[in-house]
């Protein structure tokens, strides 16, 4: 990415593939561009030159962090604080072609406690994306990429209780993409097939991880229609197929195993369709919103259906603040005994203020309420955060960010509650 930072949301750089760009030659129904975010917004001083090499040009960036957090393990009590030291290495590459792109990307995060060395990780991802550009306003995108990552303790998939586990549960992340997309005039139509598989180390004992090995598929497709410039309505589908390497009993699901298909508890088929509309409505608003319906089967614990939602509308009040809010209602996997799946339901607020073109301000406040399914388990996760971003030049950033998390939870089943305050400042080197 060339710039050093696009918002204060966080104290250190994205570690994520970069795009390789849009489309060339698409129309005019489908941008969203007449307002431009806080985080978005160019600032040529202070994005980074790069390295040119042939039709390539090299990102390098390097990341130094230092993290206080109160309750590094996420319990209710016994609460144990630290200083968490994090390196983070990280170089894109992206192609120089006026037509098709190819970037790749890598970055390690190695972090280090102070006093809980049992604690201590090291993160890794590399990916390749490129995108094809068929004709006049279609092009087909691709993406793959592996990654080595670590499973916060205050994650909710982490494990009952919170911080039960004697280290931190790492796993491993395949993941590929690929997506089409064609403009007839008003009508965009995009195809998409994802793919995932999930690999988690073993820690044994009552804290098995071979258990959420997994592999999941996902594939749909999007028809939008522009109604206006700036407005379309939309109508998508997305189905997803989910196979677990062990099945309700323990064993492994592998050839050769006699098949139990009434046992093999948590694979599921399942889809959300849903219809809604995007629009950027100038010196106002922009966003998308969908609602509709969705449903997971699964192969021994039956369904889980219900109202689908999610949105994100941006307020633009004016050039200096963009407002934010955002919503969901998804079907998510549950590592809770007893229980296949939850319905997950979040929403946000957040606002990022350019205080001067160098200094940016953000805070974000956040809930969600988790209900699980034929067990007695409902959670509740509080959130809050606040960040400052002083960008120096364009090779040097300085971060300051604040994160507070609660989590409630109740029910015969229910997991830890604990609230968890952690204080960040990094800087940023990038060239």
């Amino acid at each position: 990415m060339k710039i050093l930072t696009t918002a204060a949301v966080a104290a250190v750089l994205m570690a994520t593939v970069p795009a390789v760009g849009m489309a060339q030659d698409l129309g005019a129904n489908f941008k969203r561009d007449k307002n431009v975010s806080v985080r978005e917004r160019p600032r040529p001083d202070y994005e980074a030159i790069g390295v040119k090499t042939g039709g390539f040009t090299l990102y390098p960036r390097v990341t130094a962090e230092a993290v206080n957090d109160d309750n590094i393990y996420a319990v209710a009590t016994g609460e144990q604080s630290d200083t968490i030291w994090r390196v983070k290495p990280e170089v894109a590459a992206r192609s120089n072609w006026s037509r098709n792109a190819l970037g790749a990307f890598a970055s390690a995060s190695v972090n280090r406690y102070s006093n809980f060395d049992t604690e201590n990780t090291e993160e890794y991802t590399l990916g390749v994306n490129g995108r094809l550009d068929v004709e006049r306003g279609a092009y087909v995108s691709a993406s793959t990429q592996w990654q080595k990552l670590t499973e916060p303790r205050s994650a909710i998939t982490a494990g009952t209780p919170a911080g039960a586990t004697a280290k931190p549960v790492e796993y491993y992340l395949w993941s590929e993409n690929i997506t089409a997309v064609k403009e007839f005039n008003r009508l965009r139509l995009t195809g998409k097939v994802d793919a995932k598989r999930f690999n988690y180390d073993d820690q044994g004992g009552a804290f098995n991880q071979n258990s959420r090995d997994r592999d999941e598929f996902y594939y749909g497709g999007k028809a939008e229609y522009a109604v206006s410039p700036d407005t379309a309505v939309f109508a998508s589908l997305v189905g997803n197929k989910k196979s677990y390497d062990v099945d309700f009993l323990g064993s492994p699901a592998r050839p050769g195993v006699a098949a139990k298909p009434a046992l093999r508890a948590r694979d599921s088929d399942g889809y959300v369709a849903t219809v809604g509309s995007n629009f950027d409505l100038s010196q106002a608003v922009r966003g998308s919103v969908e609602a509709g319906y969705m449903s997971q089967s699964y192969d021994h614990y039956g369904s889980i259906d219900g109202f689908s939602a999610k949105g994100l509308v941006e307020w633009f009040p004016t050039e200096l603040t963009t407002l934010n809010v955002a919503a969901s209602r998804s079907i998510e996997d549950s590592v809770a005994s007893g229980s296949q799946g939850y319905i997950a339901n979040n929403a946000s607020i957040g606002v990022d203020h350019e205080l001067m073109r160098n200094v940016l301000l953000s805070a974000k406040a956040s809930y969600g309420k988790d209900s699980y399914e034929l067990v007695d388990r409902e959670d509740k996760r509080t959130g809050v955060s606040a960040s400052a971003a002083y960008l120096l030049n364009r090779n040097v950033g300085l971060f300051l960010t604040y994160n507070y998390l609660k989590q409630e939870s109740s029910g015969v089943a229910k997991a830890s509650s604990f609230s968890d305050n952690k204080l960040s400042a990094s800087v940023a080197l990038q060239f």
